[in-house]
């Protein structure tokens, strides 16, 4: 009888895992884009904090081993990625502008 019991419940909460969901609303889509956004700045910072902390090794090592160390490799500055600022809609790229006729040309 446990058992019958406990297929039954079982079955019953699988099948209303396979329930639809209502698609997001729009702010819902926004805070997860805010989110993203979020997220992906602070990949950022870290990789700028662990460049910055390679540096420092990078430095004590070429410091204390001049006699075994050779030239170290050109390696491109840390970029600071700045704080986190979030703006939605970011401005979209004009559109070049047609190039304007000479003043002093006619059409024949």
């Amino acid at each position: 009888m446990n058992k019958a019991f406990a297929w039954f419940l079982a079955s019953l909460v699988a099948t209303s895992a396979w329930a639809k969901l209502p698609p997001p609303s729009d702010e819902a889509k926004a805070k997860a884009a805010e989110a993203a956004a979020k997220t992906a700045h602070s990949g950022k910072v870290d990789s700028y904090l662990l460049c910055k902390s390679q540096d420092k090794v990078a430095a004590h090592v070429q410091r204390t081993n001049k006699a075994k160390a050779g030239k170290p490799a050109a390696m491109p500055a840390c970029a600071d990625p700045g704080k986190f600022e979030y703006n939605p809609n970011p401005p979209t790229a004009a559109a070049p502008a047609a190039p304007a006729a000479p003043a002093g040309a006619k059409k024949s």
